[in-house]
């Protein structure tokens, strides 16, 4: 079912085409089009699962066939046996800013979930503020939350109300991770993602393990070093919307959205450390190119193993290694988009390169691409800020 576009979708498209998709000018310059990657050679499509408002993001807990779908407006729903069920699991909405690029933006289930209950969320609060919070589910009914057993974890002051990041994943080593953007505004000028003195611009790697607070995993890379926030995991990020683990490698998948020219996927191998201690650049560059000033040395930076131009698009919405069982021949392809020109691409990773890269016009969702989502079982899903939610089929 097609639905209308709401003041909220219009609002976050203008925020993406004005903050993150700043033309074709800037310090790089702008590069001529490039040619697309050729076509998919697998039959695929997209089978609708749900109609929501703003959908964000979609997770299951370990080992469970429900679908639990994230709202930007602060609704969790949950997609059971086919069927989009009448009442939100959790509904936020009273404590959530929804402007610009926030909402509820995040949602992770603890590995013990079916036996704890626990899951963590990532919002903006009234203040737009960043703020982490445990949740458990309702003692009597598992398609319910307990909405007073809130936890506050963290938060985190915003500058401005855009960038705020959004995921949060638990690692294979049952840590929390969580992206946070540079703060908002352009072009970084507090340069806050070459920081290490705060929190913004960063994926952060905390224990949450207690259940009531958050500490560091001892084995964090800036531990004990003056002037450095020790939650710290990899900064250099400009706004790490969706970031992944492979479920097969732990090989860490990171969409960052560029600012005035260039869009990419950093990607650090678990043999490399996952992205332990890694600069991914900015903002003295965006993409492989030099932003703050020509001739910067990109040597001491984790480059991009792809990107791609703001000829082909605005704002990249990652992403996922495909790992599911009912489409054998995608296995390790990675999966992007573009929130504004919604075309779907792949790549595979091979010996340190991204190879085999192509573009799924029978996975254009005729949206704009907000988030892909996983189910436990491994499949893939397409939301789209219009309101649908796919999954990713067998033709």
């Amino acid at each position: 079912m097609e639905r209308a576009i709401t003041l909220p979708s219009i609002l976050w498209l203008l925020a993406f085409l004005s903050c993150d998709a700043g033309g074709t000018g800037g310090p790089s310059g702008g590069p001529p089009p490039e040619p697309p990657p050729p076509d998919g050679p697998v039959p695929v499509a997209l089978q609708e699962v749900a109609g929501l408002v703003f959908p964000l993001y979609l997770t299951s807990p370990p080992g469970d066939s429900r679908l639990f779908i994230v709202e930007k407006g602060g609704a969790i729903r949950i997609v059971k046996d086919g069927s989009l069920l009448p009442l939100p699991f959790l509904d936020l909405s009273s404590k959530v800013s929804g402007g610009s690029e926030q909402g509820l933006l995040g949602l992770a289930f603890d590995p013990g979930y079916a036996t704890n209950g626990r899951f963590i969320v990532h919002y903006t609060d009234v203040s737009g503020n960043t703020t982490l919070s445990a949740y458990r589910v309702s003692a009597t009914d598992p398609d319910q939350a307990d909405p007073a057993t809130e936890t506050i974890l963290l938060t985190v002051e915003q500058p401005f109300p855009n960038h705020n990041g959004g995921q949060i994943v638990f690692g294979p080593d049952g840590m929390l991770y969580l992206g946070l953007g540079d703060g908002g505004s352009g072009g970084d000028p507090g340069g806050r993602g070459q920081s290490l003195a705060d929190l913004l611009g960063d994926i952060l790697r905390l224990d949450v393990s207690s259940g009531t607070s958050y500490t560091v995993p001892p084995d964090n890379p800036f531990v004990g070093q003056t002037g450095s926030r020790p939650e710290v995991w990899s900064y250099g990020l400009r706004n790490p919307w969706r970031f992944s683990f492979d479920a097969a490698t732990g090989d860490l998948y990171i969409a960052d959205v560029g600012q005035n020219v260039w869009e990419e996927v950093d990607v650090v191998a678990a043999a490399a450390g996952a992205g332990r201690g890694a600069n991914f650049g900015w903002n003295v560059t965006e993409g492989r190119h030099c932003y703050a000033s020509p001739g910067c040395d990109t040597s001491q930076f984790t480059m991009p193993v792809l990107e791609y131009s703001h000829a082909q698009g605005c704002s990249i919405s990652g992403g996922y290694v495909y790992r599911g069982a009912a489409i054998p021949a995608l296995q390790g392809h990675y999966f992007y988009a573009d929130f504004c020109s919604g075309w779907v691409r792949s790549f595979r990773m091979q010996d340190g390169q991204a190879v085999e890269p192509y573009q799924w016009p029978t996975l254009a969702p005729g949206g704009s691409v907000t988030s892909f989502g996983q189910d436990a079982a491994g499949e893939l899903y397409i939301m789209i800020a219009e309101g649908r939610v796919f999954r990713i089929v067998p033709q």
